[in-house]
């Protein structure tokens, strides 16, 4: 797979993480689209994040299942280290909540019952998530869901030890993170109680303006929940409540009858499991098919703000010849390239109004390159619809969510267990 990156033509900036920044591409030979997540490899040696995106990268060679963003192909450059993944245009579930404050019973029912399926998968494949909230969580253009970002999930210890590193989003972790105790795969379901908190009251469960008050708050408060009411179930209230006990023997999902117990849940009680896995049950919410449901800010940036673009390039590393410094020879050793088969790449309506879209990026990148200073003027009509949605509410918004979960420090974020970057058995998982 060396020079892969020259066969893929690069359109839109439509994403950016802790890590790296996703762009979406489409392969030259088949026009088949997909989302290109790429990390630089000089910032990921100074953020030391190496060994996150190793472990993400072979994590996801042993990961296959529709409700995960699922990867497609693994690649090095000179610069970058490349996986390409599904494509999801639908946007992510912040994305959403930013704009609808909370969201119906029913579509968060759905979307419930899907993330509970994925989180058995990789419970069933001894893996840990441990970053399960709103903005890794995407939508496909029928309105499923899948989770993404797994640059902190880790195998489970296969001699029974504990997992002991505070890693994920601070305030989405369970209890047993936070208080050091030591915890395994019991803390994406408290994750989920929270994030489903979230999306049916429009807020967290537990807040503080500062890491210590929050802290305190996961610890110790006891979230308070409404009286049922003609919009808002008992079962609902029920199922997020259990999701939220402290003690990780008695939560839901992690009691004796297991997952078992998440299907026979009443708020379940109509729902038929085994057509939800097929994809088969219509979703109560399809994103809007006629436009991008991603922030425009992250094109901008790339447009803007990027001193070096993305661009294909040839490798000119010579196996042998080439030297490299010990964290460049780690990843050129471990990021090794992957191909799989991948979807059948049928073109979608959504993915036909995308191209119109994406279009525009090209036409951007050409005026980058010729006048900078023009490319203000030049901006398009949809760009600009996009940019009216972030406006200063939008950015006052996202800084009052900031203060309410701070951010941790870097070096928290970054932590990986040691020892847990192999699979337990080398395989290709399946759906179980």
């Amino acid at each position: 797979m060396k020079n892969f990156i020259i066969r893929l033509l690069i359109v839109r900036s439509v994403g950016k993480g802790a890590f790296g920044k996703v762009r979406i591409i489409q392969k030259k030979d088949d026009k088949k689209m997909y989302a290109l997540k790429y990390i630089n490899k000089e910032k990921c040696i100074k953020m030391k994040a190496v060994d996150n995106i190793i472990q993400e990268r072979i994590l996801l060679e042993n990961l296959e299942h529709p409700f995960i963003v699922n990867m497609r192909y693994a690649f090095q450059d000179d610069e970058n280290m490349f996986m390409v993944i599904d494509l999801m245009l639908g946007g992510d579930l912040r994305y959403h909540l930013d704009r609808q404050f909370n969201l119906p019973e029913k579509q968060v029912r759905f979307y419930a019952a899907e993330i509970s399926e994925a989180i058995r998968y990789l419970h069933s494949n001894k893996v840990v998530h441990r970053d399960l909230k709103p903005d890794n969580l995407l939508l496909d253009e029928n309105g499923h869901v899948h989770i993404t970002d797994f640059n902190i999930a880790v195998y489970l210890p296969t001699d029974d030890k504990l997992l002991k590193s505070v890693a994920g989003t601070m305030a989405y972790m369970a209890p047993e993170i936070l208080e050091k105790k030591g915890y395994l795969q019991t803390v994406d379901w408290w994750s989920l109680g929270v994030l489903l908190f979230e999306c049916v009251f429009g807020k967290r469960p537990f807040r503080g303006k500062t890491n210590d008050a929050l802290i305190q708050s996961i610890c110790e408060d006891n979230p308070h929940f409404p009286e049922p009411t003609p919009d808002l179930s008992g079962e609902c209230i029920d199922f997020i409540k259990n999701l939220l006990i402290r003690n990780p023997v008695e939560r839901l999902g992690c009691r004796g009858a297991g997952f078992e117990e998440i299907k026979a849940h009443p708020w379940f009680q109509d729902l038929d499991w085994d057509l939800l896995v097929k994809k088969e049950l219509t979703a109560p919410f399809i994103p809007d098919q006629k436009r991008a449901n991603f922030d425009a800010t992250y094109e901008l940036e790339e447009l803007l703000l990027e001193d070096n673009p993305l661009k294909a390039k040839k490798r000119q590393y010579k196996p042998g010849e080439t030297k490299l410094s010990k964290e460049m020879q780690i990843i050129e050793d471990k990021f090794t390239p992957f191909c799989t088969n991948a979807t059948n790449g049928k073109k979608s309506k959504t993915a036909e109004a995308m191209l119109e879209i994406l279009k525009e990026a090209e036409k951007l990148e050409k005026l980058r390159e010729e006048n900078p200073n023009m490319i203000q003027a030049h901006l398009s009509q949809a760009t600009k619809s996009e940019m009216s949605l972030n406006g200063p509410e939008g950015a006052a918004d996202a800084k009052v969510d900031g203060e309410l979960a701070p951010p941790l420090p870097a070096d928290t974020k970054l932590t990986s267990d040691q020892g847990l970057l192999i699979p337990p058995e080398k395989k290709n998982a399946k759906i179980q």
